[in-house]
């Protein structure tokens, strides 16, 4: 078995548990596919021109991963993965115990076969996207009403033990970010990922109300924990060197693996020749691997431009305020446990 590789953290978007607080490289990230039938307004992800993954390939990832690393986190992301239910189905129904699947989906394909499949398998992490009330979720999609198709579903989604919420603020919703998240848990739901839009221009006035809005929901949060209430935010817990996009063993929807997902932006499909480091059929030596993955943040840094970069580290360095801000509260809780 490889040697798992630590990699300097500089964001907080993963998940896991606190004695991970560090992000490491064994994890496994299935594009599943390129489309998705939204455009979000905040979303970098190029969503067509590309193959699906099939389930076969799927599953050849996940017995190569093993095969390094014995197991860890595997990650089904897209695009909208539910567009492709076959692989993502043989993907929860064969993954050994060794592998944790996560599954992020924009819930708009959400049905009683996928509800059923999650209840049968409690161990999966279901990530849904839903950002606050219905005018700023919806408007956000550019017109696209899923919201709905989220809350129909909701009763069902807050029985599984590992169902999470991401709320993503983008600039234009940052004033309105802690109203979104009072929302959010005024429907039951108490478990959270924050995630500020990444790779945008953002002026000082919207990272100003972006801070004062995770003001409020730290407020919330210490409020909750000091009363006794179980909430979840699972920015806590893992950090990762680059912001938004997966950094680890990258299988694209065509077969070709990555040290992160930065290709699925279109801003950066230039890069694909130069970071692409090997496929299913030649997979990446653990060194080849190790060494990509180092050189990855100044790729990106290069790619994207100083101003939005400039950006995307303060909407970052409001993320991380507000974690530091919330472990003392976090451990007293947990100590009250």
């Amino acid at each position: 078995m490889a040697p798992t590789v630590r990699t300097e953290a500089t964001v907080r978007t993963g998940s896991g548990s606190p004695a991970r607080a560090t992000r490491w490289s064994d994890s496994l990230i299935l594009v599943v596919t390129r489309r998705c039938d939204l455009r979000c307004a905040y979303c970098p992800t190029v969503k067509d021109g590309e193959p699906d993954l099939s389930p076969s390939d799927a599953l050849r990832a996940v017995d190569l991963f093993v095969s390094r690393h014995g197991g860890g986190d595997c990650k089904l992301f897209g695009g909208e993965p539910l567009l492709v239910p076959e692989a993502v189905e043989a993907v929860i129904r064969h993954a050994p115990p060794s592998v944790n699947v996560y599954l992020s989906t924009n819930g708009s394909h959400l049905s009683r076969h996928w509800i059923d499949i999650l209840h049968a398998f409690p161990g999966v992490t279901l990530t849904v996207s839903l950002d606050g009330a219905a005018a700023d979720h919806d408007g956000l999609r550019r017109g696209a009403r899923t919201y709905d198709t989220a809350i129909r579903w909701l009763p069902e989604l807050l029985r599984l033990p590992r169902f999470v919420v991401t709320q993503t603020i983008a600039p234009s919703t940052a004033a309105r970010a802690a109203e979104n998240f009072r929302h959010l848990r005024s429907l039951g739901l108490r478990k959270f990922n924050l995630l500020p839009g990444y790779f945008l221009p953002w002026t000082e006035a919207q990272l100003a109300a972006l801070r004062a809005s995770f003001d409020a929901i730290a407020e919330d949060f210490e409020s909750a924990w000091a009363g006794g209430e179980r909430l979840y935010l699972r920015n806590l817990f893992v950090r990762a060197p680059t912001p938004f996009y997966n950094t680890g063993f990258v299988v694209d929807s065509d077969g070709r693996i990555y040290p992160n997902n930065l290709v699925l932006a279109g801003a950066f499909d230039s890069l694909r020749a130069h970071t692409s480091i090997g496929t299913l059929d030649a997979p990446p030596s653990p060194d080849r691997l190790a060494e990509a993955t180092a050189a990855a943040p100044a790729v990106l840094e290069a790619a994207v431009g100083a101003r939005v970069m400039e950006c995307t580290r303060r909407a970052d360095a409001e993320l991380t305020r507000l974690c530091n801000r919330l472990y003392p509260a976090y451990f007293d809780m947990r100590a009250r446990a």
